[in-house]
C-alpha cells in the first residue's frame, strides 16, 4: 500500500471551483447592463462517458453563471442536419459558445464539424483559426484541456519558464496544443518542451522522462508512466482516463508510486478533468465578453 503526502495533490476540482466562482462574480456585476452568457452543448447517442462529461459541463457552467442548453441528436443524425443546426447557432445572436461533444459516430466527419463552428464561438478551441492563431502566440479560443493544465501550473505557481517537458502524446486535443503553448510565450510556458508518443522507443521515453522538470502524458494507457521514469521532485501531470475492468478510473501513470516522488502529481479522477471543463467556461467567458466589448 503506497502512503503519499496529500500536500503534492494538484487538485483541480478545488482550482475549477475557484476560478468558476471568479467567473460567477465577475459576470454578476455586469448582469445590470448585460444578459447572461450563453453556451449550447450538442451531444449525439447515448455514450455513457459523453453523458457525464456533458452533465459535468452543464452543472459548471450553471455554477458560473451561464446558461447551457443541451441539444440532443440520435446516433443516426446526418451531416448535414448536424451542420444545419451549426449554422443556426453561428447566427443566434443569443449564444456565445457552443460544443459539438466527441465522439461522433462514424457517418459525420470530425474536421468539417469543426470548421462549421465558428471561430468566436469555438469554445473547444479546435477551430484551425483558433489553434493557428494559439500555435502562432496570438489571442485566441484555446484548447480547452491544455488551457485548463496551464490555469492548474499557473495557480500552483509552478514555474515552466526555462523548465525541462515532457509530453507523452501528439493529439490535436491536448498532446499537440499543451507541447505548442508550454513552448509559447504566455506567462505560463517559455518551457523546453520534448514531443513523444506511444512510438517512442521504451528506452529514450525512459532517457527524456528521467530528464524532465514536468512531465505530462495523454495517451490512454494504464500506467504507461512508472515511478522509475521519473526524477525525485518531478511535477507530473495524468491527463490520461482509463476503466479498467473492475470499473475503477486510472489515469496514464502509476499514481501511488509517483506521488511518493513528484513534487507534485495530478490525481484520476479530479485533477484535469474539471480543469478542462474550467477552460471552457473561461472561453465561453471570453466569447461573451469579446461580443458585448467587455472590458
Amino acid at each position: 500500500l503506497h502512503i503519499y503526502i496529500q500536500m503534492n495533490i494538484l487538485d483541480g476540482k478545488l482550482v475549477s471551483q475557484t476560478l468558476i466562482e471568479k467567473i460567477r462574480n465577475k459576470i454578476a456585476k455586469k448582469q445590470d447592463v448585460f444578459r447572461k452568457p450563453k453556451m449550447a452543448i450538442i451531444l449525439i447517442g447515448h455514450n455513457p462517458a459523453s453523458e457525464t462529461y456533458v452533465k459535468n459541463k452543464i452543472k459548471s457552467a450553471e455554477s458560473a453563471g451561464i446558461d447551457a442548453e443541451l441539444i440532443r441528436y440520435d446516433e443516426d443524425v446526418t451531416q448535414f442536419e448536424l451542420v444545419s443546426k451549426i449554422e443556426e447557432l453561428n447566427r443566434d445572436t443569443s449564444c456565445d459558445g457552443m460544443i459539438v461533444q466527441l465522439p461522433l459516430p462514424k457517418q459525420i466527419n470530425v474536421n468539417n464539424i469543426i470548421s462549421t463552428i465558428s471561430p468566436d464561438k469555438d469554445i473547444d478551441g479546435f477551430h484551425p483559426l483558433n489553434f493557428g492563431k494559439m500555435a502562432l502566440g496570438q489571442k485566441s479560443m484555446r484548447p480547452a484541456t491544455a488551457y485548463g493544465i496551464l490555469k492548474l501550473l499557473e495557480y500552483y505557481q509552478i514555474d515552466t519558464k526555462g523548465k525541462h517537458v515532457v509530453v507523452i502524446g501528439r493529439s490535436n486535443i491536448v498532446g499537440k496544443p499543451i507541447s505548442i503553448m508550454l513552448g509559447n510565450d504566455f506567462s505560463v510556458g517559455r518551457a523546453t518542451v520534448t514531443s513523444c508518443d506511444i512510438n517512442t522507443p521504451k528506452s529514450l521515453l525512459n532517457e527524456e522522462c528521467q530528464k524532465a522538470d514536468i512531465v505530462i502524458v495523454a495517451v490512454g494507457k494504464p500506467c504507461l508512466v512508472t515511478a522509475d521514469m521519473i526524477k525525485e521532485g518531478a511535477v507530473v501531470i495524468d491527463v490520461g482516463i482509463n476503466k479498467l475492468e473492475s470499473g475503477k478510473l486510472v489515469g496514464d501513470c502509476d499514481f501511488g508510486a509517483i506521488a511518493e516522488k513528484a513534487s507534485w502529481v495530478t490525481p484520476v479522477p479530479g485533477g484535469v478533468g474539471p480543469m478542462t471543463i474550467s477552460g471552457l467556461i473561461l472561453n465561453t467567458y471570453e466569447a461573451w465578453k469579446m461580443k458585448n466589448l467587455i472590458d
